[in-house]
């Protein structure tokens, strides 16, 4: 499986969300990166995704994007290849 990376922050509710979804499909480690705790990591996150809201997901090296994202990857059937891969 592929290494998750998902930049959150404490109180997100779709960060949540993500998480239970991508657990559900049997991913056991999330790398969680929380931008509330250090402005440069948040900084860091807008630079490498564009975007400046959470949570934004990477499967392996790839840019899901966000929870909204992941889950309409879910709906195509999409997300178990890419977490199945590597």
């Amino acid at each position: 499986m592929p290494k998750i990376t998902m930049y959150a922050t404490g109180v997100c509710p779709y960060c949540q969300m993500a998480e239970r979804l991508l657990r559900s499909k049997g991913v056991t480690e999330i790398e969680k990166v929380r931008i509330d705790t250090d402005p440069a990591v948040r900084d860091l996150m807008i630079e490498k995704t564009g975007r400046r809201t959470v949570p934004q997901i990477y499967i392996g090296e790839q840019h899901i994007g966000g929870f909204d994202e992941l889950s309409a990857l879910d709906r195509a059937g999409g997300l178990e290849p890419l977490l199945s891969a590597g």
